[in-house]
């Protein structure tokens, strides 16, 4: 057995002993009260960091084999090295939040879906650092429906999730919804929001008997987006402290766009090797989101052997990689999550004040959770050049 195996072995059974010492705590759903929930802000240190989780893939724990690893890694390897990752990324990045972007179950394999949700997410619920999901194509494939889903892990301890936006009385899906993140606590952009995430459900599979493949972003759920875009847009640019431009965006989901299509190794960071299992119709979302103008960065799952960002029409379209071990990957090439960290710029008067830039990186699940292809994928300087270029004889 190999070092990295030993360590990842030692992780694995800390993660169990910390695991088993602390209880779940499950709120029904629909009873918690939204202002009790915690708000996201910017730390002193002028940072906001977020780490993703793709592809979990949680089945029944310990008795769930890993797919896809060397075969000395192969012995003893089971959904429990997926909490031990979760652990280490935890420990190591110091989130200060976490997301995770669907599939985080693959429910067919699940004995009960419930407790496989409860255990996957278990390391974001003990670390008690906020957490949001969105589903994937496989959370729903065992004892739950997609809405049932939902409904539990938005009734989970710390999850700042939600079933959908309490205004639109009519969207497609489970788990579209906004958060903000607030400025630095007593400076002059404490009370705005000056980073917007976006959480959106991207479907399983197509309901249309005509169109074959997975499912997409429906009508309903942009234009929610874009009312919901305008609103903050808006708040942003009126007093106090009004703002020339929107606050940057982020937007979460599960399924890519076609657009990722796009990009191959001479036009992205990272690796492309499988291909782009998007829904096989278009439905529009990428212009939207281009017309909207504030989201800067997408970040998805769903294929687990792409990790790479590429960046089309101003706005990074972003893969996480594979992270759990009962999910399909490639056997020496290894489970991997993306870190993010939004940076704000100073003031004139030397407080902290709007978003300045927009870092990421990857760490892979090896002895030293190796950090890869750390690049900026923002940053309000360059966006400012390319807006005075654009006027350039307008």
């Amino acid at each position: 057995m190999g070092l990295a195996s030993c360590v990842v072995n030692n992780f694995v059974a800390f993660a169990v002993l910390l695991l088993c010492s602390v209880s779940i705590s499950v709120v029904a759903p629909g009873k918690r009260v939204q202002g009790e929930r915690q708000k996201l802000r910017f730390g002193q240190n002028g940072e906001f960091k977020i780490l993703q989780v793709a592809d979990m893939h949680y089945a029944n724990g310990k008795k769930t084999e890993c797919l896809d690893v060397l075969p000395d890694q192969f012995a003893g390897c089971s959904d429990l090295n997926t909490t031990a990752f979760t652990q280490r990324m935890i420990l190591a990045e110091k989130p200060d939040f976490i997301v995770f972007t669907g599939d985080n179950i693959f429910a067919y394999d699940a004995t009960d879906s419930a407790k496989s949700l409860d255990a996957a997410f278990a390391p974001a619920i003990v670390s008690k650092i906020p957490w949001a999901a969105v589903l994937g194509n496989h959370d729903q494939e065992g004892t739950l429906s997609r809405e049932g889903v939902m409904k539990h892990i938005v009734g989970l301890e710390n999850t700042m999730s939600q079933f959908n936006p309490p205004e639109a009385h009519v969207i497609d899906g489970f788990g579209n919804y906004n958060l903000e993140v607030g400025g630095v606590k007593g400076s002059g952009f404490e009370n705005k929001s000056v980073l917007n995430l976006y959480f959106l459900d991207s479907g399983d599979y197509s309901t249309v008997p005509s169109i074959p493949g997975y499912g997409w972003i429906k009508l309903s759920q942009q234009l929610w987006f874009q009312h919901t875009s305008a609103k903050l847009q808006k708040a942003y640019m009126s007093p106090p402290v009004a703002q020339k431009a929107a606050a940057p965006g982020i937007a979460y989901f599960h399924i890519p766009l076609p657009e990722f299509a796009s990009f191959d190794s001479s036009n992205s960071t990272g690796e492309k090797q499988e291909g782009i299992s998007s829904a096989s119709v278009n439905s529009g979302f990428f212009t939207t989101m281009v017309e909207a103008g504030d989201v800067k960065a997408v970040f998805t799952g769903h294929d687990h052997l792409n990790d790479f960002c590429g960046e089309l029409t101003g706005i990074q379209l972003c893969y996480a990689g594979g992270f759990g071990y009962h999910a399909y990957g490639k056997a020496g090439w290894p489970r991997r999550a993306r870190v993010v960290v939004a940076s704000l710029e100073k003031t004139e008067e030397g407080t902290w004040g709007a978003v300045k830039s927009i870092e990421t990186w990857k760490r892979l699940d090896d002895e030293h959770l190796t950090a890869i292809d750390g690049q900026v994928l923002w940053s309000k300087s360059s966006a400012g050049n390319r807006r005075k270029k654009g006027n350039i004889g307008a």
